[in-house]
């Protein structure tokens, strides 16, 4: 049967989920390149966005007019950043956690809904998932971070938002055993601690725990402090073999799930 779910990736975690008729704009970064500054204390200062959206800004109006609901999964700029803010109307149905309902609500978004475990919306299961956005200290100041599994019928689709591979990954996986996992790669680092987001071997570690799941690797080559790249994250999956097991979207591009 022929797939009713698809992921456009637009830009960095910037993604369209088409699912049962229904279009979610997911992290909204609509900044145009160059137009923030670069993350601090990563060694380069590279203004941030470093690449544009693979859309026209006068279409951006016309593409949040056609989603019926934005999925934010923290409020970290690289997510939510002020033209996303300036962009949304201020009743479009916004999905966050319950940590991030007081700050969009102060921003003046009127249909906040938040999602504590599970929530049901047009024919859609919404399930939201927690993570790790780094260890240690740094973890700790990035705070919070949430994902969300999507599913209709026997479509099911885990986005897991800024983590690093840990027990809160591993236990989504076995317990959704999602069709398609959107993993947020691009091993983003400080000149200190460890990586925030997935490095190809955390990659690795999701396709070992669930082979049978569709990975796609975004968040990477748009902001500063991702050092791995698309050319570097598919060599290391060529080196092992998994080139044809894990998608690399380029910005604009469409995967049927």
């Amino acid at each position: 049967m022929k797939s009713t779910s698809i992921i456009r990736l637009l830009r960095h975690a910037t993604l369209i989920l088409e699912m049962n008729g229904k279009k979610l704009l997911i992290d909204p970064m609509l900044s145009e390149k160059d137009a923030m500054d670069p993350i601090k204390n990563c060694g380069n200062d590279i203004r941030i966005p470093m690449v544009e959206l693979p859309i026209p800004k006068s279409e951006i109006n016309t593409m949040i007019s056609e989603v019926d609901a934005i999925v934010i999964t923290h409020l970290h700029r690289d997510h939510w950043d002020v033209p996303a803010k300036d962009f949304t109307p201020k009743n479009k149905l916004i999905f966050c956690s319950p940590n991030d309902v007081e700050s969009l609500r102060k921003q003046g978004f009127e249909n906040v809904q938040s999602i504590e475990n599970t929530f049901s919306w047009q024919g859609i299961e919404i399930h939201r998932t927690s993570g790790q956005h780094g260890t240690g200290d740094i973890g700790k100041s990035m705070g919070a971070v949430s994902g969300f599994v999507f599913k209709h019928q026997k479509d099911s689709i885990y986005l897991a938002g800024d983590t690093i591979w840990c027990e809160e990954v591993e236990k989504v996986l076995t317990n959704h055993r999602p069709k398609a996992t959107i993993l947020n790669a691009g091993g983003a680092k400080f000149l200190t601690g460890d990586p925030i987001t997935m490095t190809s071997s955390d990659i690795v570690k999701v396709h070992e725990k669930l082979p049978d799941t569709k990975i796609i690797a975004v968040h990477m080559d748009t902001i500063n402090h991702c050092f791995v790249t698309r050319e570097i994250l598919s060599k290391e999956l060529k080196s092992k073999g998994l080139e044809s097991k894990i998608r690399i979207p380029e910005d604009g591009e469409s995967i049927e799930v």
